[in-house]
């Protein structure tokens, strides 16, 4: 059992030790509503089992990261996004992760541009 003080901020979340809008959990992975949101629809899909980002990715995580495009997939029809949406996973600090544990953004609700950023 990990303690608290060595939980990423999100297995917090997925805990409920802190509040978020949760859209969706099942017992692989939740997702909730990104605090800090860059298009009118914005939801991090986060696995339950604690992984720094896909770089850590092992064969054995293949059916996990399926899973969370699925789910991805699965709100992105819930939340009437059939006009488009992105996917995105940033992995380490050049990547722009923020927070290491891996997570995919759903963005969409508006025309997204390329490049990203």
């Amino acid at each position: 059992m990990t303690d608290s003080a060595s939980k990423t901020l999100f297995q917090k979340i997925l805990d409920k030790e802190i509040p978020a809008d949760i859209v969706f959990e099942d017992e692989l992975c939740g997702a909730f509503r990104d605090i800090n949101p860059q298009a009118p629809t914005h939801i991090l899909i986060v696995p339950r089992k604690p992984m720094p980002g896909i770089s850590a990715m092992t064969p054995e995580d293949k059916a996990l990261i399926g899973h969370l495009f699925h789910v991805a997939a699965q709100l992105a029809r819930d939340l009437d996004l059939a006009q488009g949406y992105r996917l995105v996973i940033n992995d380490g600090a050049h990547g722009g992760q923020e927070v290491p544990h891996l997570h995919i953004h759903l963005l969409g609700g508006r025309p997204l541009t390329w490049p990203p950023g």
